[in-house]
């Protein structure tokens, strides 16, 4: 139990290595000022007035925004405590200094102890009379000083010195941005004069080019075999990419040569991976095939490994030397992403910044072309930002890490361009709406749609309970888990950060919720938590990523996948049921190789995917057989209500269009496409699941993301 503090003597105070002064709004570990908005510090010193006792979410409205100010509490309360938990590096799951008691409030549960300003005052005023200095005492001085002062002026010259001037390229707001989650990457290139890189156009994906002059976009025409192309780098004269295709679920995918002055593009033949990269001589490729570096002539001829990498590697850049190779090895069982170094031989693979963040978050990393600077992203609290680090001359080379971004935009993929210090990297600020579609009258041809309840306008994600009177709902500032009435009304926080939540599922008697979540640095797990709020229970005790949970409908038992292969290599892909009471775990049988169930509210049917998502495959319990639904492009299938019919969406198809199949066998409605979203300004949408009465819900993004470029030599 935490000590208590007389607010009226002690305007300052400890707890564990932080230093609180309530006059001042100071925050201060181990006597380095953390920096905390105002609200959360305010929050911070109620808590700390009343160590050890539980503060009414009333007495904090009041304390924080008082009675005669309008404000969304429940949402603001909630981002404050976020903010000051991150400051504090504290977890809601298992808190170390504030204690989240549902429907209750809060309670500071660390030991607070006061700090008696009055003697440290005193204390200052007893100085000791110096003696008088020799005339060696004064040289040695200042040639200290001296000294310092030179080490200061090599640190600190050059080009390294903040603030960078950002400038912005292009202005469509359709760049293409980067999702590791799904491996789903793709590097800029430029030549000097042009950048190259992905758009994204009525929901479609294009290879396109944009002058660095002035940012005017315009397109390649590609082979349709190339669908969605993403872009592995620029070969060293300018006059060739290497390209993939990430519209196919299978995580290694035809290579393909597309000139940038015009020509057809060239299959690299014999040869898949899930990146590629040239060789310094511009003749040969460096690719990335499972937990493999190759290297293969541009025809795909003559393969010889490099090495072999214990996870996953992709963002190949050699030094302008061609001595070393850098790239990004991502721990699909982890979910983490990290710099790594090896030798041009394949010799001495190690980390390239290791413990420099816990977990480990860098990733896409690019030399400038004379080898001075090495600049790569990295993502800490849930947000990105450009980083640069000196490599050369010897003398201010292996220094920390510069920041050179600050939000707020979300900064990613910096590569540099000839003949200079030119960086350019993505900035994006995604919008994103949950809507849901309106009554219809006889067909879905003329399907709308309209917003969720304006109390539920920061939504990013939503699913309905059966009973369809509560609503599940993550924010979409900082992906914390809430409940509330369908209309927003007597919500609930149930998660907090840095616990990320994937999807959820309500019980069949709205009790509770079965959550798919990631804690930093582990993998993806089942957790259960009450709807009335309380503590997250994983489902299972194993060190594997489990994925799509459904409940029975008894609630007893719990059916789950595995994670594609696109988001973790392991071989144990198929569909499980977990009994929540024994623990025991069963293969649903003939399921080998199929992910992402979805059990049907009466229980008779499982649908589920093959690792390629180019069909629907159906499970009868009754006769304990997989049957073809439908062959399409297959993501997010939801069930009807009835369990008369699956809905799911085409991501192959323009327009990912969304289809309604009857069970068993009926033949695939088309519902919606892109196109029932106007006048909405959406680049992309998702289904997301079923309002009551069987409408649509799904998230409509509008992201505005844009290149931008900053000049190291340049303040």
């Amino acid at each position: 139990m935490a000590s208590g503090v007389s607010t009226g003597s002690a305007r300052r105070v400890q707890f564990g290595v932080f230093e609180a002064d309530l006059n001042t709004g100071e925050l201060r570990r181990s006597g380095i000022r953390v920096r905390l908005q105002s609200q959360p510090f305010k929050l911070l010193a109620v808590l700390l007035e009343h160590p050890g006792e539980v503060v009414s979410r009333e007495t904090l409205q009041a304390e924080l925004w008082g009675a005669d100010t309008t404000v969304d509490f429940d949402h603001s309360l909630g981002i404050a405590v976020n903010k000051l938990r991150d400051a504090l590096g504290d977890s809601a799951e298992n808190p170390r200094f504030v204690e989240t008691l549902a429907r209750r409030g809060y309670r500071f549960i660390a030991p607070v102890k006061a700090v008696d300003v009055t003697s440290a005052a005193a204390g200052l005023m007893e100085i000791p009379v110096a003696r008088p200095l020799t005339r060696w005492q004064v040289l040695t001085a200042v040639l200290v000083v001296l000294c310092l002062a030179l080490a200061t002026i090599l640190m600190l010259r050059g080009p390294l010195r903040t603030p960078y001037r950002i400038a912005q390229v292009t202005y469509s707001g359709h760049v293409l941005t980067n999702n590791l989650d799904v491996e789903s990457f793709s590097s800029s290139a430029s030549d000097g004069t042009r950048i190259y890189f992905s758009h994204m156009e009525n929901g479609t994906l294009v290879l396109a080019v944009a002058l660095a002059a002035n940012g005017e976009i315009s397109h390649f025409n590609l082979p349709s075999e190339i669908g969605a192309p993403l872009i592995g780098s620029l070969s060293p004269d300018g006059s060739r990419l290497v390209v993939r295709s990430h519209l196919q679920a299978e995580p290694e995918q035809p290579l393909w040569i597309v000139p940038t002055l015009g020509g057809d593009a060239q299959r690299v033949p014999n040869v898949t991976a899930h990146d590629a990269t040239w060789m310094p001589d511009g003749q040969h490729l460096l690719v990335a095939s499972g937990n493999d570096l190759i290297v293969v002539d541009a025809d795909g001829s003559d393969p010889h490994k490099l090495l072999t990498t214990p996870g996953l590697a992709f963002w190949l850049r050699w030094s302008p030397d061609g001595r070393r190779l850098r790239y990004t090895l991502r721990d699909p069982r982890r979910q983490t992403a990290e710099l790594w170094q090896v030798n041009a031989d394949g010799s001495d693979p190690h980390p390239l910044f290791p413990g420099w963040s816990k977990p480990t978050a860098e990733c896409c990393g690019s030399w400038t072309p004379d080898g001075q600077y090495f600049v790569f992203q990295s993502t800490r609290t849930g947000h990105s930002e450009i980083w640069v680090r000196r490599e050369h001359p010897w003398y201010l080379a292996d220094r920390a890490p510069r920041q050179i971004t600050n939000g707020p935009l979300y900064y990613q993929a910096p590569t540099t361009s000839p003949g200079g210090d030119r960086i350019f990297f993505i900035g994006a600020d995604t919008q994103i709406e949950l809507l849901r579609a309106m009554e219809h009258s006889n067909a879905f041809t003329s399907l709308a749609f309209t917003p969720l309840d304006q109390n539920l306008s920061a939504a990013a994600l939503a699913q309905y309970s059966p009973d369809g009177k509560w609503i599940a709902w993550l924010n979409a500032s900082d992906n914390s888990l809430w409940r509330s009435r369908t209309d927003g009304t007597e919500r609930i926080e149930l998660t907090t950060p840095p616990l990320r939540i994937f999807t959820m599922k309500w019980s069949p008697d709205d009790k509770r919720l079965a959550v798919m979540g990631l804690e930093p640095g582990k993998p993806w797990k089942i957790y259960l938590i009450d709807a009335e709020g309380g503590k997250l229970t994983p489902a299972l005790n194993e060190d594997l990523n489990e994925a799509d949970p459904a409940w029975s409908p008894d609630g007893n038992s719990i059916v789950f996948g595995r994670l594609p292969d696109r988001m973790d290599n392991g071989k144990d892909k198929a569909i499980y049921s977990l009994n929540l009471e024994t623990h025991q775990v069963t293969e649903i049988p003939g399921s080998s190789g199929l992910f992402s169930p979805r059990l049907s509210p009466d229980g008779r049917y499982i649908a589920a995917m093959p690792l390629n998502q180019r069909a629907l495959m159906l499970y009868d319990s009754t006769t304990r057989r997989w049957t073809t639904l439908a062959v399409h492009g297959v993501g997010d299938p939801t069930w009807s209500h009835d369990s008369r019919s699956v809905y799911f969406q085409d991501f192959l198809e323009p327009g990912k269009p969304i289809y309604r199949v009857a069970v068993p066998g009926g033949k695939p409605e088309q519902v919606a496409t892109i196109e029932n979203l106007r006048p909405i300004a959406a680049t992309d949408y998702r289904l997301i699941g079923l309002a009551p009465g069987d409408l649509p819900v799904i998230t409509a993004t509008a992201p505005d993301a844009n290149l931008y470029e900053v000049d190291l030599n340049e303040r």
